[in-house]
């Protein structure tokens, strides 16, 4: 495997620096770091990094990015404190909008079930997105929440209801999105992982961003709100497994297991 440049905000970025230390290589602080140096692959956190990654899709330059992970970290009996264990890498992306086929060890760890689709809610909800990736997309809050409700409006006279994502996360551990979907039809969404969320509740999800892990089992276009489509189990089984093999524990990144998986996936789509 060619070398990656660990990018690290000064050199401090706890994630990408055991993520290079599994890797047996070292990290760059932001501060130093000189684009034009060198073509090498670059390993980054988090959306504010929108100009690297952009700049990288214009140079066809491969960049893997690292964000939470899409289940692990909620409060569980493995994981009581809902800790931000889990992480996900994406190569050239924000999320996986894929589904490579994989086996189900590593989702059984999780105890996740599909429950039943639920046909008979009566409500919209709408998740809001946050702003960091409203940024990243150049679109702006207001106006896509406006846009998004009078397209709904056009096609369904049911209620609909505003989710705001809440800012702090030990908040967030607790107003678990599964709490607001008790009497749901559908949720629409951006690029949030609340569409992961949704799916694995039971309930159809709308997804409007270029690239959401949802988006192979999620509905597209809002014209269909009154009649969505509902992913059978084995396409469920399928994309879930692989989310399960496209996000980390710590511990992994820090022993090389990440990189190994990264590698085999690679691997795999090169065949």
């Amino acid at each position: 495997m060619s070398r990656w440049i660990f990018l690290s905000k000064n050199g401090n970025d706890s994630y990408v620096n055991m993520f290079a230390a599994g890797c047996r290589d070292t990290v760059v602080s932001e501060e130093y770091f000189d684009y034009n140096k060198c073509n090498d692959p670059i390993v980054l956190r988090g959306i504010l990094k929108h100009k690297v990654m952009k700049k990288c899709w214009q140079d066809n330059r491969t960049f893997y990015y690292i964000d939470t992970g899409y289940f692990g970290n909620e409060r569980t009996v493995a994981n009581p404190q809902g800790w931000k264990y889990w992480h996900r890498i994406v190569k050239n992306n924000l999320q996986h909008g894929e589904i490579i086929s994989r086996p189900d060890d590593r989702l059984q760890r999780f105890n996740k079930e599909f429950r039943p689709w639920k046909k008979d809610g009566r409500k919209i909800l709408v998740a809001k997105p946050d702003e960091k990736p409203c940024k990243f997309y150049n679109i702006e809050l207001d106006a896509w929440l406006d846009e998004t409700v009078a397209t709904i409006k056009q096609h369904t006279d049911r209620p609909i209801v505003i989710r705001d994502r809440t800012r702090s996360r030990t908040e967030r551990k607790t107003n678990r999105l599964e709490h607001s979907l008790l009497d749901v039809h559908a949720v629409v969404t951006f690029n949030s992982i609340a569409a992961t969320e949704s799916v694995l509740a039971g309930v159809p999800v709308f997804v409007l961003a270029p690239c959401n892990a949802a988006r192979p089992v999620a509905n597209l276009d809002l014209t269909k709100i009154e009649t969505p489509w509902f992913p059978d189990r084995d396409q469920l089984q399928a994309w879930a497994n692989h989310l399960a093999y496209a996000q980390f524990h710590i511990d992994e990144f820090k022993n090389g297991s990440a990189e190994r998986i990264l590698t085999q996936t690679e691997e795999m789509l090169n065949v």
